[in-house]
């Protein structure tokens, strides 16, 4: 326990250093901006910092996206309490009661209570990283490629049933990830794959271009196909944070602690992420809180269980990504892509390897929290102004930094007509409601997943049962195939039980 504490107080005197503190402020500031202006997602203001991490080193590049990610997890909360325009889904269930507190003349007190709680959800979930990542870590040392497929193979079948309507989609999603993942060079055999002749896929598809065009350019292509249906805000009054109470604060514990646990616990899942926290939280409170029976009409339960609960799933989803280079969410799966970008493989070797680094990170997650809370209550006359941009204009400089990144790659135009590509892929994918988180996972991981798979059939003479008969593995191959089985059982029962009550 006191090497922790030592390997910890290292990494804040790293974090805090004038150079990766600047890093961390612009990126709660960009998560903010991202995560408040309708049409722009967190997701989108990663994937295009991206291209300007590439003459960072390893860890300056994480803290500017870890903070980016925790501030644009809470930023729509902004826009939603304000204007009824919730900036990513996980913002919904904020607007449900922050909305109706702003119409009663209490805007600035939703605003400071849902930052207060934000904060304090993330500090819970960045306790629960510190923790429990290195146990968790010691234990993975013993895993071998079995164990790590069966991991692998878990995570992307989580991703498939988690946050979509149609598993089906899913899977072809999936499927199709899982199918660029192989263009290329094969890596254990040295075979040439799916390139037709052409030099540029010899060396296979960047998942750079791929989620640039994917997520920031289908959706500009998305939006403009509607003509922009959101209208610039226009606030009524002026609006500015008020830092609630302490007693206010004390009288919500029991909401804070339920919250920031199950957040942490849903963040710890691979595919699940803030969206399903914050509504499983706030679902949580519509049973069990004692004012249930007014959640929706403008109470703080009705902002404090959401918040904490998104804030501490961005927390909890860095423990696979560090442990086991499995991503908790659709951020932290662009986080991987950071890690893998500067040449390095999360997983429970990173504690080893590159201890300095994880506690580094470790200890800016506290320092993006607490800098949050006054970066947030400090800007939110700003994004109050902000929001009277026009958002045609806001999907120009999208553009304009989609080709930009894709080109600064590999200063090469064909990764810009990759991007491209994929973006009218990703246009396409919107427009017949098919889930794209699914096809960059399968990208992203699936030179990993063929990798092990290879290794443990060439180690075990191409025993295939070596994959149920050892125990971690065993357990793991068996929660997959829950997650594939228990969402088709739900939907035949749903399915007998509408027919029989037409027979009836």
């Amino acid at each position: 326990m006191l090497e922790l504490f030592q390997d910890l107080g290292a990494g804040f005197l790293l974090a805090v250093s004038p150079f990766n503190l600047s890093l961390i402020i612009v990126g709660l500031v960009i998560g903010f901006v991202a995560g408040a202006l309708p049409g722009i997602t967190t997701l989108m203001a990663i994937i295009l910092m991206l291209p300007f991490t590439y003459t960072m080193d390893a860890t300056s590049a994480i803290l500017l996206m870890v903070a980016c990610y925790h501030s644009g997890v809470f930023g729509g909360t902004i826009t939603a309490i304000l204007f009824n325009i919730p900036g990513d889904p996980q913002n919904v269930p904020s607007l449900w009661d922050g909305y109706p507190m702003a119409r009663k003349g209490f805007a600035g007190k939703a605003l400071g209570l849902a930052i207060i709680c934000a904060v304090i959800g993330g500090i819970f979930g960045a306790c629960v990283l510190v923790f429990l990542s290195p146990p968790f870590a010691k234990v993975a040392l013993s895993f071998s490629s079995p164990e790590y497929f069966s991991i692998i193979f878990f995570g992307l079948m989580s991703v498939t049933v988690l946050g979509t309507s149609s598993m089906r989609s899913a899977l072809i999603s999936l499927s199709i990830g899982l199918l660029l993942a192989t263009v290329g060079i094969d890596v254990v055999y040295a075979a040439e794959r799916f390139t037709f002749g052409s030099p540029i896929l010899r060396d296979g598809i960047d998942f750079l271009p791929v989620m640039i065009g994917v997520y920031a350019m289908g959706e500009v292509l998305d939006r403009f196909e509607q003509r922009f249906p959101v209208e610039s805000g226009t606030a009524t009054g002026k609006a500015a944070a008020e830092i609630p109470g302490v007693r206010e604060i004390a009288r919500l514990w029991d909401v804070l602690l339920r919250s920031s646990i199950i957040g942490t616990v849903i963040g710890i899942v691979p595919g699940a992420g803030a969206t399903i926290a914050a509504f499983i939280g706030y679902g949580v409170e519509k049973q069990y809180s004692k004012n249930r029976a007014l959640l929706g009409t403008g109470v703080p339960e009705g902002l404090a269980a959401p918040n904490a609960a998104a804030n501490a799933a961005s927390s909890g989803a860095l423990i696979p990504l560090l442990t086991l280079g499995i991503p908790g969410s659709g951020a932290s799966a662009l986080i991987l892509g950071a890690f893998l970008l500067h040449g390095i493989q999360p997983g429970p070797q990173i504690f080893i390897t590159s201890k300095e680094m994880v506690y580094t990170i470790f200890a800016a997650e506290f320092v993006s929290n607490i800098l949050m809370l006054f970066i947030g209550l400090l800007s939110i006359r700003f994004f109050v102004k902000v929001m009277q941009i026009p958002e045609s204009i806001m999907a120009a400089f999208i553009l304009l930094f989609c080709f930009l990144g894709a080109f600064a790659m590999r200063t090469n135009m064909s990764d810009v007509w990759i991007m491209a590509g994929f973006g009218i892929i990703g246009y396409f994918m919107r427009r017949v409601d098919y889930p794209i988180a699914p096809m960059v996972l399968g990208l992203i991981l699936g030179p990993l997943a063929e990798s092990t798979f290879m290794t443990s059939m060439i180690a075990h003479h191409n025993d295939w049962t070596v994959f149920f008969t050892r125990p971690v593995a065993g357990t793991m191959m068996l929660l997959s195939i829950v997650a594939i089985l228990l969402p088709i059982w739900k939907s035949w029962k749903g399915r007998s039980q509408r027919a029989t009550a037409n027979a009836s």
